[in-house]
């Protein structure tokens, strides 16, 4: 029996002083709503290339990895099927520009987060500890 696949994406919280760096999407699912950067890992790449590839495509920073937040694999966390993400809290250089699939990039307070985010972003985001 062929074992069944799963999707593995990664996640990363880039932030910048007390703020942090969200996309407003562009693709579905969740089309103009607020998200970590991140995205598929191709094959040949590790989870640590692709979120340094991925964070660089959708907002032109360069990151350096601080640590692991954790492993995501809730069974309905994407609406398009089965994914698993990894997710990084990473530092920042570079100047802040939309690129890929995001159809904006911000740097947003820590104090001024949306109330909703994309995917389980949130969870990710409080997981991170950057919210006190």
């Amino acid at each position: 029996m062929k074992p069944i696949t799963h999707s593995v994406t990664v996640d990363a919280i880039i932030v910048k002083g007390n703020a942090i760096v969200l996309i407003k999407r562009k693709h579905l699912p969740f089309v103009g709503m607020y998200a970590l950067p991140g995205g598929y890992v191709e094959a040949g790449e590790s989870c640590e290339q692709a979120v340094l590839r991925e964070a660089k495509e959708e907002t032109n920073l360069d990151i350096t990895i601080r640590k692991l937040v954790g492993v995501y694999s809730d069974v309905g966390r994407d609406p398009r099927g089965r994914t698993i993400s990894v997710v990084y809290l990473v530092k920042a250089s570079g100047v802040l520009q939309a690129g890929d699939d995001a159809a904006d990039a911000e740097l947003i307070s820590l104090e001024a987060l949306p109330g909703e985010l994309a995917f389980d972003h949130m969870k990710m985001i409080k997981d991170s500890g950057i919210l006190g």
